[in-house]
């Protein structure tokens, strides 16, 4: 079965975040001055095969503590479904 994870990495509580900062000194540029705070992450698709939920999840606990994110800095969590693009033949 194919999954899909959507793997949300962010900074933790605390640690600086320059280009939030920067982001938010951008938006406040641009008008929007009630913009108090901004904080950066990344989010990853991922699509890999596992047998069953609980082989997918694993994996992508694996995978979130051994390279997505730094567990020192950052946080990750994700959402995991089926990959419905492979079942209706969806390319993208």
């Amino acid at each position: 079965m194919r999954w899909l994870a959507e793997v949300h990495v962010r900074l933790r509580p605390g640690i600086a975040d320059p280009e939030g900062q920067t982001i938010a000194g951008g938006l406040r540029s641009l008008g929007f001055e009630d913009v108090a705070e901004v904080r950066a992450g990344k989010l990853l698709r991922v699509m890999f095969e596992a047998a069953d939920r609980a082989s997918a999840e694993a994996a992508v606990a694996q995978m979130c503590s051994r390279l997505l994110a730094n567990p020192v800095m950052e946080t990750a969590d994700w959402e995991l479904t089926v990959d419905e693009s492979v079942a209706v033949g969806i390319e993208s």
